[in-house]
Order: structure tokens, then sequence, then C-alpha cells
């Protein structure tokens, strides 16, 4: 084969040259599927227990989750980390192949049958699923061109309109919120709250999920040293 295309040079330059081009071409042209996937398909449960913590978190919601979890199909490893601020991750990493989707769907059919045997405060905050990755694939930037927004308003205004609509795009796993965001400040009155047979958690979920019929408070500068008054309209 060696002396074919010793002794006939111009074939083997046409021929190499061919082969060059075609390979040019065939670069613009290459789907993104035949590029391997260096990342694991991967799935997070995460859910919230206020007021609890880093150990109670591990005995009555981590490995209540990671007992359900045993037998999923394809599944490499678990990873978890119970935080002293109330907040469990399980990160479930699957083998290189397998379909996101089908993943978070099985994970989800799991945390079905663990969720009743959860505390009541975290089935009340909520248990969310979704898909993993250790890298953001793209970072949207937003800013007031007129500078009527300061960064709250913009963080505010981006998690009232696009967070949610980015999500419901096919193929997004989830999506972070960075910058300034509001913040309540709350002071309870502990007898007050005993007359009422309340506890500070009942008061956190009546303000993430107030009745539609409360009409929203005056808000006060954060930086009064003195608590107002509570006011409720309607």
């Amino acid at each position: 084969m060696a002396r074919f295309f010793i002794d006939r040079p111009i074939f083997a330059w046409v021929l190499a040259i061919i082969v060059m081009l075609a390979g040019i071409l065939s670069v613009a042209t290459l789907p993104i599927a035949q590029y391997p996937s260096i990342a694991p398909p991967a799935v997070a449960i995460t859910a919230n227990y206020p007021g609890a913590s880093a150990q109670t978190l591990e005995d009555t919601v981590t490995q209540v989750i990671e007992q359900k979890m045993k037998g999923l199909d394809h599944l490499s490893y678990m990873a978890s980390t119970s935080e002293s601020s109330g907040a469990v991750t399980i990160t479930l990493t699957f083998e290189n192949g397998t379909d996101p989707d089908t993943a978070q769907v099985q994970v989800q059919n799991k945390l079905s049958l663990a969720t009743p045997l959860l505390p009541q405060e975290v089935q009340q905050q909520g248990v969310t699923v979704t898909k993993s990755a250790t890298n953001s694939l793209n970072v949207l930037a937003f800013t007031s061109e007129d500078g009527s927004m300061s960064d709250s308003d913009l963080s505010d205004y981006v998690a009232a309109n696009v967070q949610e609509t980015i999500r419901r795009v096919e193929g997004v796993g989830d999506t972070t919120l960075f910058g300034s965001q509001y913040a309540m400040r709350v002071w309870m009155d502990p007898n007050k709250l005993s007359n009422f047979g309340l506890t500070p958690v009942d008061v956190r979920t009546a303000i993430q999920f107030p009745p539609a019929s409360w009409v929203p408070c005056r808000r006060w500068p954060t930086s009064s040293s003195t608590p107002p008054s509570p006011r409720r309209h309607g």
C-alpha cells in the first residue's frame, strides 16, 4: 500500500486534500450528541426543617429519604449534607448515559413513598426534586438602564417574572438567583404566640403563603432600631 502512494504522489496529495476538506466541512455540521457527556447525570433533593439541628435533620429527614432511594436503576452513589440552618440536600449521581428526565421521575416516585414519613414541618415546607449540575451552563445578567430599579428591585422582578419561566423551558434542570433579595425581620411575642396556640413555624408559613384576602402592609426602613407594631389591613 505504501509503494502504491509513493509511485503516485499526485494521487496521494489529491486524496489527502479531499480527506482534509471533508473533515473541515464535517466539523461545522457535527451534532453535539457526538461529544461525550463528561459529567454524569445527577438529581438533587432539597428540603427544609426550620429550627432543627444538623443531627435532627440527619435522623428524621436525610436517612428516611436515603432509605427509600435504594434500588434506583443505574444509581452510582448518593451524597447528602444536613446543615444547622435546617437545609437538607441529597444528590444522587447516576451512570453515564442515563436519561436525566427518566432519573428525575424515578426519584420523584421514590420520594412520594418517603414524604409521609417526614416531619410535618418538612412536608409543609415542601420537598423539591431537580436535575443537578456541578456548573452553570448559562448566566444571564439583568440591569436597569435608567437606574430606576435597585438591586433588590431587579432581583424581585426576576424571581417573580423570569425565573419560573426559564425553569419551564425543556432541558432546564434548575435555576439559581444571585444578587440582593428582599428580607423581612419579624419580632414575635412568646406570650401572645402561646395564647393563640401558634409556633414560630406557623408565623413563617403564614408570611410565605399569605391568604389571598390579605393586603400588603406598609414597609419600614430596615435601619429602624425600634420594631414597629405589625398591622394588617382588610
